[in-house]
């Protein structure tokens, strides 16, 4: 009676030490992997996408803060210091060089809806939900001083923005109008209105300084100029623009971010239509910002993607 066993050699599984790898058997007959070319597709794609995803210019990330940041503003003569303001009042002031924060003060109470710097980055101004408009000094009060505004106006309404003049000590805020502010003044000198909708953003031209523009909750850009007590132009687009950024080589070329998705360059002087639609963005376009040069902006949506 003949008997047939199975017989391995234990070299073929049998590490040589515990420091090898185990062997495993497999089959490379293509009969029995029937996927395997749409398997490697989707490996090489996911990892091209990792590959983008690390190759982002990321250089650090500047904790601190106990709450969400909702505005930041760029030092104008300190390329190493910015400003961020948190949705519990919270300013923070970072130095990039060394990527730590250098002050922290409690400006408001609720959110700090807009925040700008003097042209000269001596001083800057806040706004928040406190109905407070607040002009704070750059520099650290000394040892054994109280942490104390400038100057403090109290608003009647809300205010969702500011922005300060580029030569002058003239500031602009926002909410149901525009109102422009003379620094040694507690009234404006000057309101601009159109419409009856709520404003969510301003901004000063850096060329043209008596031109500002403004986004209204009704889907509007409106332009104005401070030496008229009426608006210049409007434009009225499909869908809310969250905020524009004017260009600061072009004096007549503006970027707004809307809530379609879509990034619109307009050219102020034909508003009939944009320049150049900038799309890809897969939601809402909460922010936008210019390059010193004119040639680049960058772009922050809420679809967690800066571009």
């Amino acid at each position: 009676m003949r008997v047939k066993v199975l017989s391995r050699n234990p070299d073929d599984y049998v590490r040589e030490t515990k420091q090898d790898l185990q062997r495993v058997p497999r089959n490379y007959d293509p009969a029995l992997h029937p996927f395997e070319i749409a398997r490697e597709y989707t490996r090489a794609l996911n990892a091209t996408k990792l590959d983008r995803i690390f190759a982002k210019p990321f250089l650090a990330s500047l904790d601190g803060h106990r709450d969400g940041v909702n505005c930041m503003a760029k030092h104008p003569e300190s390329l190493s210091t910015v400003l961020s303001g948190a949705c519990d009042g919270e300013v923070r002031i970072w130095n990039l060089m060394k990527r730590v924060c250098i002050r922290t003060l409690q400006a408001h109470e609720g959110f700090v809806r807009g925040m700008c710097t003097r042209f000269c980055g001596t001083s800057f101004f806040t706004v928040g939900d406190d109905k407070t408009i607040k002009h704070w000094k750059m520099e650290a009060p000394a040892y054994g001083e109280a942490e104390e505004p400038i100057n403090t106006i109290l608003g009647k309404t809300v205010y969702t923005g500011i922005d300060h003049h580029w030569k002058k000590p003239i500031f602009a805020t926002c909410g149901h109008q525009v109102d422009i502010w003379d620094e040694q003044r507690t009234s404006p000198i000057c309101s601009l209105t159109w419409g009856v909708d709520s404003i969510n953003s301003v901004k000063f031209n850096p060329i043209e300084m008596n031109l500002l523009g403004s986004c209204t909750s009704d889907r509007n850009i409106v332009l104005y100029d401070m030496r008229q007590s009426t608006a210049l132009k409007k434009v009225i687009l499909d869908m809310r623009t969250n905020t524009l950024c004017w260009n600061p080589m072009e004096a007549f070329i503006f970027t707004a971010a809307n809530e379609d998705y879509n990034l619109y360059t307009f050219d102020m002087r034909f508003l009939g239509k944009a320049l150049m639609v900038h799309m890809n963005h897969v939601s809402a376009v909460l922010d936008v910002d210019y390059s010193p040069t004119g040639k680049e902006f960058v772009s922050a949506s809420f679809d967690k993607s800066i571009r």
